[in-house]
């Protein structure tokens, strides 16, 4: 008997489609897909939202020396005039080094992090700016669920599609 459903797919397409739909779960906090891949789906997020709920506050913060290039009023960097061994003179960068406070995950932390990364894409808006979905699992997801035990997910039912009469839900967070 098989573990999981096979959805009329090749192992690897099959891993792709699920993981794909994983993502866009967690990253617009609903999807509209066919039953048997909403059910496949909302097993990887509850034990995704769950992993992230227990590991949460697991960190601590450290001071980390950062070193930026310094910054004038318009922020442009700021250069000064500096000569080579050979006597040429060229603009260098002006550095300065200031410390921040950083989370530095724990171990178990961080072994969550890297089990959320291989079940979800990578993700960017439309600027291109990277979006970090594990950090949105940690910061905004696990909170809302701290005192719950599961059901992170909800499934509505829509009715069957017109091409195929493939029973659609709507696949939610609570």
């Amino acid at each position: 008997m098989a573990i999981n459903r096979k959805l009329g797919r090749t192992t690897d397409i099959r891993n792709a489609m699920l993981k794909t739909a994983l993502t866009d779960l967690i990253l617009h906090g609903k999807i509209e897909t066919t039953e048997a891949r909403a059910k496949e789906v909302k097993a990887m997020a509850d034990s995704i939202i769950a992993l992230a709920v227990k590991e949460k506050d697991n960190y601590e913060t450290v001071d980390a020396k950062v070193v930026k290039a310094k910054l004038d009023g318009n922020g442009r960097k700021v250069t000064e005039l500096a000569k080579s061994k050979n006597g040429k003179e060229y603009f260098k960068v002006v550095k300065e080094e200031t410390t921040e406070k950083r989370q530095k995950d724990m171990p178990s932390r961080l072994n969550a992090r890297r089990k959320m990364m291989r079940m979800v894409n990578k993700v960017t808006d439309s600027e291109g700016n990277k979006i970090d979905l594990t950090s949105k699992l940690f910061n905004e997801i696990a909170p809302k669920y701290e005192g719950r035990n599961g059901g992170y997910t909800r499934m509505i039912k829509k009715g069957p599609r017109r091409g195929d009469s493939a029973e659609v839900v709507i696949l939610s967070l609570v």
